[in-house]
């Protein structure tokens, strides 16, 4: 495959030299464009102008050559008179880069560090020639196996069990280290799967025929405490199942595989094995408590997923604890900060349990100085001096809550990632990464141009612990694939990793690569007590209902809305989120504001921002100051409602309902969104859904089928697409009902907890197997990583300014 793609770069490097000779004037015009730009850096949407620019006849020689493909896969361009540098992407996770003399028309190829080099000319002239720290993670995977072809990017686990199965089980003998693995189980000292009886593979497999034959005499439901005692003689003890059906089904699995193992075999083996009793969650920064904290910054959909994921974890977690026979009470642990300045919620709590859960608790630990504990709370871009001291602190009180080590530790976005993976180091337990989002996709350039933003954001810290929990994590859960390697015209999060630079600090020759059999996705869904479709008459929570009339209808206006709705009878747009920029609300409102058609046909709702009180946040005041003067200018009062945040998620369910009742729609139309939460809500609650195509919803709405896409910055496209839907609806009233149902479901088939959780608690299982087992635990480039924590991270985090209480 690696030969495959050298093809085709030399391939398409040997058509731009033929069109360069073919076309030169109409290429020298469009360089010229560029060139005429100045130093700085041009993205796609700026050279696809450019080339549209270009008069129609040039444009038409231009078109079926390789010049057109180039542009077409390039994601930027570096000027800097008179050369033009284009990082061109063939395809997700395989980039090339040249670069083009607009003077000769000469063509170079770059290697990774000569583009970065060239780039970092934008900030430092050319004053490169001193030495510059470049990280490179390559080598220590250079011998791993990994996949080559795009569709298996974020299906790692079935790679590595094809891969290993093949190379490990080829003969009896290498299947010693399964035994092993068997043999080392136990839970608080007591033994579990094999006792000392069973010394080898030979007496394993004899002893499994005897029990298989055995189980076949007794009725399949008979429990283990029946033939538990004669069990243990032969060397088998607690872990198989609780009853003889589910033994024999386990001992079958075993015996095929230390026969002739296969991968799928292995999976299904290693899902049921039991490993995984205590859990550890990391969130650390923001506000993290389960009631009024959901309008605060730094909360929102992180919390939410969190405080989903657990109940229905904790529920999978109690039904194969009992399907294996055992007698063990499982334990949940979100470690967060505790906030002594607490602010009406439970933040300052140490202890608090999870609502819809057993045994499972947010447990707060406080940022701690030589000072004493921080009473406020602070920005998630500035916790970096707090980490690892807040850190060893989580250690010890994982120590006195758990009586032991957690089995598996989940970290949540960066700095949850960091601290994950220090006590994942630490402790010796596998380690799941979950991002949610990088910040570095949000904000375009802010690796090159780093000085402009770091003083506010810090992202050098951001970045370096990112890339620290990338290399040192087991494994990685992403929602969408587009998170890892984005899309064939986008990048994806995890891909804008694999090369950067930010100058005066470091340079990512080789970050991470999206080929790393450790992407898994894993899809995350709604809380099913809480969203459930709108036809479920008998579960509708009615008593909310003169409440949502009154957030919807009522003529007064207050600070929890603002205008008002004068035909009841109209449908109603329906949206919700953060007020910030890349949310883009304001854009939802301008765009209806705009369109007569539109707002003939439909209401709209926006619940977002906090008019009731005075935001701190300069996005959210200059998106408010937006909103107002949409308002103004376009007269929007009767036909509009503005509704501050709510964060009674009971009744947001409802709401969603309510909206469905009047055969609204649901519309989300952020700049780019990670997942899109809120998408999997209203299509849970059977809600018609339009949703940003950058991004996580592009995967999760089927377009025409079950939702619609919608591109954030085409508004008078979006306002077409929106009319076209209710127009149809008015007409033919079952179509709003089939792209309901159309919603339902993909939910179903994709997106609930029950199938997130089954699928992480096995990634758990497959990636400590292969761990124990396998040189995945790397002791070369765990060194590496602690040389870059100690001498860079570390004084990174310590340059950050201190919070002034």
């Amino acid at each position: 495959m690696a030969e495959r793609v050298l093809t085709r770069v030399h391939s398409l490097r040997e058509r731009l030299d033929a069109t360069l000779a073919a076309h030169r004037n109409e290429i020298l015009l469009f360089l010229s464009r560029i060139e005429a730009h100045g130093k700085g850096i041009l993205k796609p949407h700026q050279l696809l102008a450019e080339f549209e620019a270009i008069c129609e006849a040039d444009k038409a020689k231009l078109q079926d050559h390789a010049f057109k493909d180039l542009l077409k896969s390039t994601q930027e361009a570096i000027v800097l008179p008179p050369w033009v540098a284009l990082a061109i992407r063939l395809r997700p996770g395989v980039w090339e880069y040249v670069r083009v003399n607009v003077n000769a028309l000469a063509v170079e190829e770059l290697t990774v560090p000569e583009y970065l080099q060239f780039k970092e000319d934008l900030v430092n002239g050319t004053a490169n020639g001193n030495f510059v720290l470049e990280l490179d993670f390559a080598p220590f995977t250079a011998s791993f196996p990994k996949p080559t072809l795009t569709k298996s990017i974020g299906n790692g686990v079935e790679f590595l069990n094809r891969h290993l199965s093949a190379k490990m089980f080829h003969d009896r003998d290498s299947m010693t280290p399964l035994l092993d693995f068997l043999r080392m189980h136990n839970y608080n000292g007591k033994t579990m799967m094999l006792n000392d009886r069973i010394r080898n593979l030979i007496s394993l497999q004899s002893v499994l025929r005897k029990a298989e034959e055995y189980l076949s005499t007794l009725p399949p439901q008979t429990l283990y405490d029946d033939f538990e005692h004669k069990f243990q003689e032969i060397g088998l003890e607690r872990g198989w199942g609780d009853t003889a059906e589910r033994v024999s089904e386990m001992i079958s699995m075993l015996l095929d595989l230390l026969e002739a193992p296969d991968s799928c075999t292995l999976e299904k083996f290693l899902g049921r094995i039991p490993m995984v009793f205590n859990v550890v969650i990391l969130s650390p920064h923001g506000y993290f408590a389960q009631e009024n904290v959901l309008g605060y910054p730094d909360t929102g959909g992180q919390v939410v997923y969190i405080l989903d994921q657990v109940p229905a974890l904790e529920r999978e977690m109690i039904k194969r604890i009992k399907e294996q026979g055992l007698n063990i009470t499982p334990r949940i642990l979100i470690v967060t900060r505790l906030l002594p300045d607490a602010v009406g919620t439970t933040c300052g709590q140490k202890l608090e349990k999870v609502f819809g859960a057993e045994h499972s608790h947010i447990l707060r630990v406080p940022f701690r100085t030589e000072k004493g504990i921080l009473r406020k709370w602070i920005s998630r871009f500035e916790v970096w001096p707090y980490m690892e001291t807040f850190t060893e602190d989580v250690a010890k009180e994982l120590a006195v809550e758990l009586q032991g080590k957690p089995d598996l530790i989940i970290g949540n976005y960066s700095e949850g990632n960091l601290a994950a993976s220090l006590l994942a180091h630490k402790l010796g337990v596998t380690q799941c990464t979950i991002a949610h989002a990088l910040e570095k996709t949000k904000y375009p350039d802010s690796d090159i141009y780093l000085k402009n933003f770091d003083d506010k954001y810090h992202f050098s810290c951001q970045f370096t612990a990112d890339l620290y929990a990338m290399n040192h994590t087991d494994f990685i859960i992403t929602s969408t694939f587009q998170e890892i390697a984005g899309s064939k015209d986008t990048v994806g999060q995890y891909e804008s990793h694999m090369a950067f630079t930010m100058p005066g600090l470091y340079r990512v020759v080789h970050g991470i690569d999206v080929f790393d059999p450790k992407f898994n996705i894993v899809s995350p869904g709604a809380d099913m007590n809480l969203y459930f479709p709108y036809t479920e008459k008998e579960k509708r929570l009615t008593a909310f209902h003169p409440e949502i009339d009154e957030l919807l209808f009522s003529q007064v206006e207050n600070d929890e809305h603002l205008c008002v709705l004068k035909d009841k009878k109209k449908p109603i747009i329906f949206t919700m989120a953060r007020l910030d920029r890349v949310k883009n609300l304001t854009g939802l409102v301008e765009l209806y504001a705009k369109s007569p058609k539109l707002r003939e046909l439909v209401n709209l709702v926006v619940v977002g921002g906090d008019r009731r009180k005075e935001s701190k946040d300069l996005e959210e005041q200059a998106e408010m100051k937006k909103m107002y003067d949409l308002i103004e200018t376009y007269k929007l009062n009767g036909q509009f409602r503005w509704i501050s945040s709510q964060m009674n998620r009971v009744r947001n369910g409802e709401l969603y309902r309510y909206i469905a009742d009047t055969r609204g729609a649901f519309v989300q139309p952020a700049f780019y969104e990670a997942f899109g939460l809120t998408v999997v809500e209203a299509m849970t609650c059977g809600l018609p859904t339009f949703a940003t195509l950058y991004g996580g919803p592009a995967e999760i709405i089927v377009h025409g089928k079950s939702g619609f896409h919608i591109d954030p910055y085409n508004g008078e496209q979006v306002a077409e697409t929106l009319v076209s839907f209710f127009e149809k609806c008015k007409k033919e009233p079952q179509h709003w009902e089939t792209i309901s149902a159309g919603g339902l479901k993909r939910i179903q088939e994709k997106y609930t907890w029950q199938i997130y959780s089954d699928r992480l608690l096995t990634l758990a299982g497959v990636y400590g197997f292969w761990k124990y087992v396998s040189k995945l635990d790397r002791q070369e480039i765990r060194r590496y990583l602690e040389m870059f924590y100690a001498l860079k991270y570390r004084k990174l985090a310590e340059a950050v300014p201190r919070a002034v209480e």
